[in-house]
């Protein structure tokens, strides 16, 4: 037999250490990953199914809608939310509003890791969650108001209708300036009735309900027009609107917008 300057190239690799190749190593380590994969699936499984169970049905949203108009002086039940706010608030807030299972679960996997990290919240909340919020766990904060709202916008996605949801949510939310309700910031700050808010007007009114009080177009303006810069950005972004309608609208003042506020005529 010869040997060349190379070796016996034909000779198989050097086993490991421990007697096994890279291959199996590597279909180890897969196994062991898949595993601990399912585990953590099957953990996240019950956990929420228990959390379905011990949070309370949600049934009774339109009483505790009513009851929260009436402690607001806010009609109820509100207009049906017309299609320019509709479109602004789900572009803004949650743009999978129709086709979610009333949570979305990246977002709820960066709320996790957030508070497994320190980092707290990181956002990301559904319309359904909003909404769970304020007619369930109105005032309260951390991980576990947050996770019984996470069940609590399931119960809520498949109860009720889009359409439904969207008028609930409309009637509590707090727009700012003292305004509860669609309606009541639309004939405050804009002097129209729902219906007939512009583009510009509703845009404004569904940037304001993540900081109501900081963004209030009247108290200040500089705040609020920024709001509405982002949705109607938002709103190019998913198609509802032109680049070129929505410089049109976005070269509309504020104090234009603003004009009529102080209640709907007639």
């Amino acid at each position: 037999m010869q040997w060349t300057a190379q070796g016996d190239q034909s000779a198989p690799p050097f086993p490991e250490a421990d007697g096994r190749t890279g291959r199996q190593r590597l279909a180890v380590a897969a196994r062991r990953l898949g595993l601990a994969a399912g585990t953590l699936v099957l953990i996240f499984v019950l956990t929420f199914g228990l959390l379905l169970l011990i949070t309370p049905s949600t049934s009774n949203a339109r009483e505790l809608a009513q009851a929260f108009d009436r402690a607001h002086r806010a009609n109820y039940p509100g207009v049906v939310v017309p299609f320019r706010f509709a479109t602004s608030l789900e572009a803004t807030e949650d743009h999978r509003f129709g086709s979610e299972p009333g949570i979305d679960p990246l977002a709820v996997g960066r709320v996790l890791y957030g508070y497994a990290s320190g980092r707290g919240d990181q956002g990301g909340a559904t319309l359904y969650q909003q909404l769970a919020k304020m007619l369930y766990t109105p005032g309260r904060a951390g991980f576990a108001a947050e996770a019984e709202q996470v069940a609590l916008a399931v119960k809520l996605r498949y109860s009720y209708s889009g359409t439904e949801i969207l008028r609930l949510y409309a009637d509590v939310a707090y727009f700012g300036h003292g305004f509860y309700g669609l309606q009541n910031a639309g004939c405050g700050y804009f002097g129209v009735r729902p219906a007939q808010l512009s583009w510009p007007q509703a845009a404004l009114l569904a940037g304001l309900v993540q900081a109501p009080t900081l963004d209030d177009p009247l108290d200040h303006p500089a705040a609020g027009f920024a709001r509405e810069q982002h949705v109607i950005g938002r709103l190019v972004s998913v198609g509802a609107l032109s680049r070129a309608a929505a410089d049109r609208y976005l070269a509309i003042p504020l104090s234009v917008l603003l004009s009529h506020a102080g209640g709907c005529r007639g």
